[in-house]
């Protein structure tokens, strides 16, 4: 199955891990997604196999044509300037199929409005959802689909999920309305916001309904790293504090599962010195649920970054750039899949195992 983090522009490396991870005969029975990565999540799950990829590359170069020429500079800053420069193209312009720069300042508005609460009307991220999204295949298809949201109201997480909903465009916008810039989503009476402000990724959601005994294997990609230097300027230290922020917690969420694991077999080890009589209490019982019946494997991809980069990155959509992205997905994926820890890895009986390989 494949987890896809939520991350703006940084959301074309997920495009390319799908390249690469198809290309190599691992296509998805499951994908679920949050903002960016629920709308590569539709793409993919609203199209039949031989178009996927086709469905990836009108979306991506469609987002990437308002800055569509190359930079003069390879790296270094130049480089950073000229992106810099492409972000605020869009924060000025927007980006074509996606959102639009609202006419009417959010002080002009009326209250309450959705003019009034966001920069950005994303409308046109449903055209294009629409044109190139099949919902009733997306529905009805093999392939499980999930993608994150939050209550506004009640600030929990939800998630819209095409085994127990029928899910439309708004399911797959109101996970990537990410405020100030977009409003809040209406579903069913209640708004909703981006889910990447409660977790930037769904794969706790994933390993809690994944149900069955058979083993499970994840490609969870993330777009921003948790990892980096100490920031040198304000732009480094704005860059680094988003970076921690979006990272959300897949490194805490496996650790924590581990724990879980290592707990629930204790309890196992437990039970059997125990005598007849507590074996059947009920707090043991909880202790022992915790367990993972069907193993489970993750191999964890993460978007590194580059030295270019600036806060901006994620709402940086030149063509250079977007196909930066693409290729480091493509890339690492074809690294980690030949890697030695990769072909020669040991598949669990039960628990979980995570594999970090480029």
């Amino acid at each position: 199955m494949l987890v896809l983090q939520g991350g703006g522009a940084l959301g074309a490396y997920q495009a390319g891990v799908f390249e690469a991870l198809a290309a190599a005969g691992h296509e998805p029975s499951w994908v679920a997604g949050i903002s960016i990565g629920a709308v590569n999540a539709a793409l993919i799950a609203g199209n039949p196999p031989e178009r996927r990829l086709a469905a990836l590359r009108a979306f991506w170069d469609h987002a990437s044509s308002r800055v569509p020429f190359p930079s003069p500079f390879a790296d270094g800053w130049g480089r950073r300037l000229f992106n810099e420069a492409a972000a605020g193209v869009v924060a000025m312009s927007g980006i074509p199929g996606f959102f639009t720069p609202r006419l009417t300042p959010p002080w002009l508005a009326l209250p309450g409005s959705p003019e009034a609460t966001s920069l950005y009307d994303t409308a046109p991220l449903r055209e294009t959802l629409l044109e190139l999204v099949d919902f009733d295949l997306l529905n009805n298809g093999p392939m499980r689909f999930s993608v994150g949201a939050v209550n506004v109201l009640s600030g929990n997480f939800t998630y819209f999920d095409n085994r127990e909903r029928l899910i439309g465009p708004e399911h797959i916008m109101a996970s990537g309305a990410l405020p100030p810039g977009f409003s809040a989503v209406m579903i069913d009476g209640e708004p909703y916001w981006d889910g990447g402000i409660v977790s930037n990724t769904p794969l706790q959601y994933v390993l809690d309904t994944r149900g069955g005994a058979s083993p499970l294997l994840v490609f969870q990609v993330d777009l921003f790293s948790a990892r980096g230097m100490m920031p040198r300027t304000l732009p480094e230290a704005m860059q680094r504090e988003k970076d921690i922020r979006f990272s959300s917690r897949t490194r805490l969420g496996t650790d924590l599962q581990v724990r879980f694991e290592a707990m629930a077999a204790a309890a196992s080890r437990l039970a059997a010195r125990l005598p007849d009589a507590l074996k059947d209490d009920p707090d043991l019982a909880a202790l022992i649920g915790q367990a993972v019946d069907d193993p489970v494997t993750i191999l964890h991809l993460i978007n590194r970054g580059e030295d270019f980069e600036s806060q901006g990155k994620d709402y940086e959509f030149s063509r250079m750039t977007i196909e930066g992205h693409w290729t480091a997905g493509r890339s690492d994926v074809e690294r980690s899949l030949a890697s030695p820890r990769w072909k020669n890895r040991n598949r669990p009986d039960c628990g979980i195992v995570t594999l970090d390989l480029a």
